[in-house]
């Protein structure tokens, strides 16, 4: 592909979308099968006149705030597909941005390096009671206070309405008006990096929302040859998809870019299909990895997958795709049937505590075994590929909110199962993911909520919810996703445990001191019904021990550092030099 320098990527030297020059601006899209495109701009039509490689543009008088539509052969006006703002909802006109208006202080900025990641993931919507990227900047201190080092934000594309997890954007270049808009989004990365903290953005390239979704009309976006849990996949490999791919690796770039962003988790890739090479997801990588190194930033790219997939990060001189780290759910789902019993849906694979050892020892547990879930293998050897690219949770937004009550671990377990879990987490040697709210006990559920405006759609997300979880009968009702309520019982509390979170905020200062760094290992075993993880360099120097049912016995020779008994489970936290 034809593609700039990367150093000066910008949507103006890629020819996408609304670009100002003076007084004027041009307009470009891409829609190869169409006879015609117009533009409507602040309610006037101008014919577009083709370019190659089945482009339109055309150049008009137009400043910052005006707004307009694209008209393909005489269908409805539907906005930009590379829109910025989408100020009316994704029905309504786009909004020309001046991305050169907002004054960024962060130029002696140098990233996080992935090694020393500590992820705290957010939704802007639930995150504060305002919702909104300005309320969240005044929560930077405390989460630097925390101790973790990069804030991942759950979605912010253009979704239907104004509450949303985000996973139905349907224009993958926008940011959401109600959070704030592109220059609120800008500001708290600012503002976040002013204080050391980093930003990874979570990006959806495995398919667009249904409501407000209109490539479609422009383009062989999307394709029936594979199917998806949300429908027709994105068009990676077949007739057109050279712009597509084009598209969505621009827009990868677009974020690091112009946005400052210092990583992307990109949303369940194994519902990513090319059967070309090199794979679209190698080629998102390198190419990320290529524009953080020019721009002298440490960026990194992280993947999403139910598979197992060790393919994922292996470097691609070995046959990988080179993503820095993947989220590896067996440690969760080990580690909360152990906590809750619960043998519900995927839990059946799970509840013992060697399989709590192996995700500590290796990163994955399956590994090429019989999946009763699935009834079919799941997973692939790992053994090659570091500790620190597993990204480990006890919570996330799909572990939490895909319950059908959304109900947190705080409100399913004793605070002493709470803090066992969170030492075996925080410090093991792979790479923690914390859901907002964890670290102080929040017990406010996190549900699946949605503001779609179409009927139909309505109805269905309904249903759909219901019959998701037939599996996990015992669960009970699912909380209707359209009520308003569902989106305002999932807003953090903020009344804080001061006792776990003085929990989390001594494994983070001990994780620092003992497990950071790009060698780690550990050996994990269990000992009198307790599991416990020793992390050597030259010798051990850090040792967790939790029994989730007795207690543990301290070793003279070892420095106390943190000791919880309590509802029957016992925690150790030891060093030595």
């Amino acid at each position: 592909m034809d593609v700039p320098n990367l150093t000066d990527i910008t949507l103006e030297s890629l020819g996408l979308g609304a670009q100002l020059r003076g007084g004027n601006s041009s307009f470009r899209v891409w829609a190869p099968n169409a006879k015609e495109v117009v533009l409507r701009l602040n309610g006037q039509d101008h014919r577009m006149r083709r370019s190659g490689e089945g482009y339109f543009e055309t150049e008009e008088r137009a400043s910052a705030g005006d707004r307009y539509f694209y008209i393909v052969d005489g269908q409805k006006p539907v906005p930009d597909p590379v829109s910025r703002l989408l100020p009316e909802g994704v029905h309504g006109a786009t909004e020309i941005v001046d991305p050169e208006s907002f004054q960024w202080t962060d130029q002696h900025w140098r990233g996080i390096p992935y090694a020393e990641a500590i992820f705290y993931e957010l939704h802007i919507g639930t995150f504060t009671a305002e919702g909104t990227f300005e309320a969240a900047i005044a929560k930077l201190p405390y989460l630097k206070r925390l101790g973790v080092s990069m804030i991942e934000i759950m979605p912010v594309c253009a979704f239907p309405g104004t509450r949303n997890w985000g996973y139905d954007g349907v224009s993958p270049y926008s940011v959401q008006a109600s959070y704030g808009g592109p220059n609120g989004l800008k500001k708290l990365v600012d503002a976040a990096h002013a204080i050391g903290l980093g930003v990874t953005l979570d990006v959806v390239y495995n398919h667009l929302g249904n409501e407000g979704n209109y490539l479609g009309m422009f383009g062989p976006y999307f394709t029936e040859r594979y199917e998806t849990p949300w429908g027709s996949a994105v068009n990676f490999d077949g007739p057109g998809a050279t712009e597509v791919r084009r598209y969505f690796i621009e827009n990868a770039l677009f974020w690091i870019h112009e946005y400052h962003m210092d990583g992307l988790r990109l949303d369940a890739v194994h519902a990513i299909f090319d059967s070309s090479q090199p794979h679209i997801l190698q080629e998102i990588a390198s190419r990320v990895h290529e524009l953080g190194k020019q721009l002298g930033r440490e960026v990194c790219i992280i993947a999403e997958s139910d598979q197992n997939d060790a393919t994922l990060v292996r470097p691609p001189e070995r046959g990988g795709f080179g993503y820095d780290g993947v989220w590896s759910d067996d440690f969760h789902h080990a580690m909360h049937a152990v906590v809750t019993h619960e043998r519900d849906g995927y839990y059946q694979d799970y509840g013992q505590a060697e399989q709590i050892l192996k995700a500590l020892n290796e990163g994955f547990i399956f590994q090429g075994e019989h999946f009763q879930y699935w009834d079919k293998p799941r997973g692939k050897q790992c053994g090659d590929i570091p500790r620190f690219a597993h990204v480990f949770c006890l919570q996330n937004h799909d572990q939490v909110g895909n319950r059908p009550k959304g109900d947190r671990l705080a409100t399913l377990v004793s605070r002493g199962a709470q803090k066992g879990a969170a030492a075996l987490l925080v410090l093991a040697p792979e790479t923690p993911l914390l859901f907002m709210g964890e670290e102080y006990g929040e017990k406010n559920p996190f549900q699946f909520f949605s503001d779609f405006g179409d009927p139909v759609l309505q109805k269905a997300v309904v249903e759909g919810r219901r019959n998701e979880f037939k599996k996990f009968a015992s669960w009970g009702e699912v909380p209707d996703p359209q009520d308003l309520q569902t989106f305002g019982r999932s807003k953090l509390s903020w009344q804080l445990d001061e006792e776990m979170l003085k929990w989390y905020w001594k494994l983070i200062e001990l994780r620092k001191n003992y497990v950071m760094g790009q060698e780690r290992t550990c050996r994990a075993e269990l000992q009198d019904g307790a599991i416990v993880l020793e992390i050597p360099r030259e010798k051990p120097v850090l040792r967790v021990s939790v029994n989730f049912g007795g207690k543990v016995i301290s070793d003279n020779a070892w420095k106390l550092e943190l000791v919880s008994d309590q509802d029957g489970c016992m925690v150790m936290v030891e060093t030595r030099s």
